[in-house]
């Protein structure tokens, strides 16, 4: 038996380490989300009356997260002013890709000098999602492992996947370990675009743009990539009619 087939300890709620850094995803063009990201960057555009932004970072300081890092890349400007009327509740330092758009390995790569946490957060900042019975990230952080972990990644079973289309993304098996989508197969599980990761996920990364699944490749080949089963309801607010969808299910409870 190898360091990686020993049985998965997974801890009580009460032992998950305290995650205090996170990363959120702000940087991206958001083409699909046209026309309205004409003129506003997608991480400020709203639903249910509040930017997504600012629904990701409630979530984040709730779960007791005290310090946020934003990377910014299109508009970067009107995402920087609206992250520093939030001063307060949660420390916000920005990650300015103005110069290169990274891709999210890129991105969370360049970023790491400003991370002063392992493990931290990194998720979108379009998504949203509705806690099951446990709060989602605290959830996340009392499965961590971090003798056998350098990924955490919060997944959706496909039937509860809103607005969200594709064929999954991986299968897991009953330890949680994570694996990929065959080729011209179905996965049961969607990737919500919220994990917990290690700074090993990053070690001898590449430099420039480049995205995190070559990353997440290399640990599912280590056995060092997990997932966990969201319980709650989560939203992929890619798109406009995405949005009036999304309002419509919350509203309807």
């Amino acid at each position: 038996m190898n360091k990686y087939s020993a049985p998965l300890t997974i801890r009580p709620a009460a032992e998950g380490p305290e995650i205090d850094t996170a990363m959120v995803m702000a940087a991206g063009l958001g083409k699909r989300m046209r026309p309205l990201t004409a003129t506003t960057p997608k991480p400020l555009i709203q639903v249910q009356g509040r930017a997504l932004l600012d629904h990701v970072l409630d979530r984040l300081r709730d779960a007791g997260v005290s310090k946020a890092i934003v990377n910014v890349h299109y508009l970067a400007d009107a995402v920087e002013a609206h992250v520093a009327r939030r001063a307060g509740d949660i420390a916000i330092t920005v990650s300015d890709e103005r110069s290169e758009l990274l891709e999210t390995g890129g991105g969370v790569t360049k970023a790491l000098p400003l991370i002063d946490a392992d493990p931290f957060f990194v998720m979108n900042s379009d998504v949203l999602w509705v806690d099951g019975p446990s709060d989602t990230l605290r959830l996340l952080a009392a499965r961590w492992d971090a003798d056998r972990m350098d990924a955490l990644l919060l997944l959706i079973p496909q039937a509860r996947a809103h607005c969200h289309g594709g064929r999954g993304d991986f299968h897991m098996d009953g330890l949680g370990r994570i694996s990929r989508r065959s080729r011209g197969k179905i996965a049961p599980f969607v990737y919500s675009g919220i994990q917990l990761v290690s700074k090993r996920l990053f070690e001898d990364a590449p430099s420039g743009p480049f995205s995190t699944n070559i990353l997440w490749d290399r640990a599912i080949e280590q056995g060092r990539a997990f997932g966990l089963a969201h319980q709650g309801l989560w939203f992929d607010i890619g798109t406009p009619p995405a949005i009036r969808k999304a309002e419509a299910l919350l509203v309807d409870g």
